[in-house]
């Protein structure tokens, strides 16, 4: 995927959309499942996981992490729901939430138990953060930008306990949902259509089941080395279902090789 540069975006008009470059940060492959599968074009703008991207902090206002959506001159759009609804609303084709209200409201609750603060993909990254730093003092020449990070996460032991416990849980409400819903004769989360849930889970599976490497050549293996190793207990609730379900949306709704 040719990114532009935060200098080259900031000249242009439409929709931007910044991604972190060059990896599969789930937050992003959601957006841009998202936008895609509602038919919106955006041009692919480059942010730097993890780094201190001051020249995109300075075009948004302060904010470092990817995705964001810039539209023209509209304020930054950048938590996982106002992306969803800025696909609804920039979009044509079938909506990606149930028409009745209580699917649709568990929809956006399951894509929150994946996307939001203390959900899925956080409940990873602490998992991460503990095999990367360990649960001990910090080395002397941790970056400010890192510790920062760790502070924003809330990272510590009894974090850690919880956010496997938090994955074991989530995991297991989608794969009853799942199962609920192949009873009925649907492949899809809800109601055979296609929703944000579905989506989500595809996207954020990677953090603990990667594609194979046919699937996303771009993959740095060290990735996906790092989003395996889940261990004993994240791996028994990792359902098959749920990868079927996972390999099924990639196939016949975002679209293999993945290009990031």
């Amino acid at each position: 995927m040719k990114y532009f540069s935060v200098a080259e975006a900031c000249k242009m008009s439409g929709l931007r959309l910044v991604l972190s470059a060059n990896v599969p940060g789930p937050w992003s492959e959601s957006a841009k499942a998202l936008l895609n599968a509602r038919g919106v074009a955006f041009v692919p703008v480059e942010q730097t996981p993890g780094g201190a991207n001051e020249d995109l902090c300075g075009w948004t206002g302060g904010i470092r992490n990817a995705p964001i959506a810039m539209l023209d001159s509209e304020p930054p759009v950048h938590g996982w729901l106002d992306i969803v609804m800025l696909a609804e609303r920039l979009g044509s084709g079938p909506s990606l939430l149930p028409e009745q209200s209580s699917e649709r409201a568990l929809a956006l609750g399951l894509s929150a138990e994946l996307c939001a603060p203390d959900g899925f993909g956080w409940s990873r990254r602490l998992l991460m953060f503990e095999k990367n730093f360990g649960l001990g003092d910090l080395a002397p020449d941790t970056p400010a930008h890192t510790r920062s990070m760790l502070a924003q996460y809330g990272f510590s032991a009894a974090a850690v306990k919880r956010a496997r416990e938090r994955m074991i849980d989530i995991m297991g409400t989608l794969s009853d949902q799942l199962d609920r819903q192949l009873a009925a004769g649907s492949r899809y989360l809800f109601a055979g259509q296609l929703s944000t849930a579905d989506l989500h889970w595809a996207c954020f599976s990677q953090m603990v089941a990667p594609l194979a490497l046919a699937e996303q050549p771009s993959m740095p293996q060290w990735l996906i080395d790092k989003y395996s190793d889940i261990g004993d207990s994240l791996s028994a609730a990792l359902h098959p279902r749920l990868i079927e379900h996972r390999d099924f949306i990639y196939r016949d709704d975002i679209g293999l090789p993945l290009e990031f």
